[in-house]
Order: C-alpha cells, then sequence, then structure tokens
C-alpha cells in the first residue's frame, strides 16, 4: 500500500482537489457571486484578512520560530491558499452570512491563480534548496486545472441538471473526503507521517498558528464594526482553509517516490494534516459559540 501510495501519490492529491471543487460548484450559482456587492465593505475587509494579513502572520511564524524547515513550508503554504467548501458549510451552521462567506471563497478561490504562487514564493525561498526555482507557471496550471475547472462544472450542472446537483455535491465531497483518508492511511503505511519525528513542539506550533489566525480574524472585523454574521463568517473563512488545495501543490513541489526519502515534504504533508485535523475542531468550537450567542434566551 504504501509503494503504491508513493507512486500515485500526486494523482491521490489531484483527484481529492477536483472532488471537492466540483461538490462546491455544484452548490454555486451565478447569484451567488453577484452577492460580491451586497457587503463591498465586508468583502473587502474578509478578502485583505486572507489575502494580506494571514501571509503576514505567517511570514512573523517565519521569521521568529526555530521550527523544522518543513513544518514552516507548510505554515506558508497553509497562509498561501484560500477557504474551501468547508468553511461554507461552517459558516452556515454556525449562523454566520453565507453570501459573504461564498464571496470571499470565490473571489479568493479565483484569486489564487495569482497569490498563491507570489506568496509561496516570498515566504519559502529560503527554506529551499539554491537551485529551487517556484514553478509558478505549473502552480497556476494546476489551480486552473483541479480547481477552478471542477469549480465551473459544478456550477454548470447547477445551472442545467439542478434535480441531480444536490446528489453531484454530495457524493463528490465524500469521494474527497475518502480519498483524503486513504491519503492518511498510505502515507502511514509509507513512513511519512511519523508523530515522533515530528514533535510535540511542532504539533504546538501548529495549533497556536491555528489559534493566531482565530484571532486575527476575529479581531480584524471587529474593530472595523462588521454586523456579528459578517464577523462570523469572516473568522470561520480565514481560520478554515483549502487543505485540499494544499495537499495538491506539496505533492507537485515535494513529490514522493518508492525508495527515496523526502523529509522536507513529509514534514509539510503532516503540517497540512494536522492543520486540517485541529481546524475542524476549532471550527466546531466556533459553530457551537456562535450558534449560543445569536440563540434567544
Amino acid at each position: 500500500m504504501g509503494d503504491f501510495y508513493l507512486a500515485y501519490e500526486y494523482w491521490f492529491a489531484a483527484v481529492q482537489l477536483a472532488l471537492a471543487m466540483l461538490g462546491m460548484g455544484a452548490t454555486l450559482t451565478i447569484e451567488d457571486f453577484r452577492n460580491i456587492l451586497d457587503k463591498p465593505r465586508s468583502l473587502a475587509i474578509g478578502t485583505g484578512t486572507q489575502v494580506l494579513l494571514v501571509p503576514l502572520v505567517a511570514l512573523l511564524f517565519i521569521s521568529l520560530s526555530r521550527a523544522e524547515p518543513g513544518v514552516l513550508v507548510g505554515l506558508a503554504l497553509l497562509a498561501a491558499i484560500p477557504g474551501g467548501t468547508v468553511s461554507n458549510i461552517f459558516t452556515y451552521l454556525a449562523r454566520g452570512s453565507s453570501s459573504l462567506s461564498i464571496s470571499i471563497t470565490g473571489l479568493t478561490t479565483v484569486a489564487s491563480l495569482v497569490t498563491t504562487p507570489l506568496i509561496l514564493g516570498l515566504l519559502i525561498s529560503d527554506y529551499m534548496p539554491d537551485s529551487f526555482v517556484m514553478p509558478a507557471g505549473r502552480i497556476a496550471f494546476e489551480i486552473s486545472i483541479f480547481l477552478l475547472l471542477p469549480l465551473l462544472a459544478g456550477m454548470l450542472a447547477l445551472r442545467h441538471f439542478p434535480e441531480i446537483a444536490p446528489r453531484v455535491s454530495r457524493w463528490s465531497i465524500r469521494g474527497s473526503l475518502f480519498i483524503i483518508l486513504l491519503i492518511v492511511i498510505g502515507a502511514s503505511a509509507a513512513g511519512r507521517l511519523d508523530m515522533d519525528a515530528f514533535g510535540g513542539a511542532n504539533a504546538l506550533l501548529v495549533l497556536f498558528f491555528t489559534l493566531m489566525l482565530v484571532g486575527l480574524s476575529t479581531a480584524v472585523p471587529y474593530f472595523a464594526r462588521c454586523p456579528r454574521p459578517d464577523l462570523t463568517a469572516i473568522q470561520i473563512e480565514v481560520a478554515v482553509r483549502n487543505t485540499n488545495l494544499g495537499l495538491l501543490i506539496n505533492a507537485s513541489l515535494f513529490p514522493a517516490r518508492p525508495g527515496e526519502p523526502n523529509p522536507l515534504g513529509d514534514m509539510v504533508l503532516f503540517t497540512l494534516l494536522l492543520y486540517g485535523g485541529v481546524q475542524l475542531l476549532v471550527g466546531a468550537g466556533l459553530i457551537w459559540f456562535h450558534r449560543r450567542q445569536t440563540t434567544p434566551a
């Protein structure tokens, strides 16, 4: 299982991302994107926090931390990717502004075609070999093929086949989650997920990074006097990242091959998966908190 996973790790990552975005697209309409104009101030605050402030937080961590390079590259990768399907679902469950959440996700997802390679180039160059050149074109191509095209296909399915679109969304997302489970199993069997090698200090750093993003995404809309539903949407949108895209970029930048150790890529992979687990717990806590705050006494 381990060697099979290593041989096809890239395609595991690519298919799970495509399925996740197909499932997300099958819930979106053009009208959802027109809602971008409904709340321009909150949209600007949420998008600015995602694209500008989150990378600055990652830069602070990278500059001050003495963690393993793979962990720091993993944090940079998390900072460079947008929110995803889960953030929209969590916002709805937390009684936040779903239209704002979808608008921020859509805008930052399209923008990631440019912002993701740019942010990665700025944050990780010091931790890569001297011969490394950021493959910005390849990353942009992969975002187009495995993220934007499935998103568009899902939207077209909803527009032209609205009766089956909910099933397409549901089974695509389930398929994506199943493949992520296979990634965890395959990476573990191949020895890529070693908690002892990763270390408790690095795990705490990932947890602290998550909490810093929650704090940032709470403070900015709060002091900007955003309405509570908008604050909730921004908070969850920033904290819950599209780790599906992160897994694909990691597999592209640090390909695993049978018999060839890849400690940097292993650390990045563990960081992404650990953050993915932590963000689900944090997201569940935010849902509980906001529902409690909005429930009449």
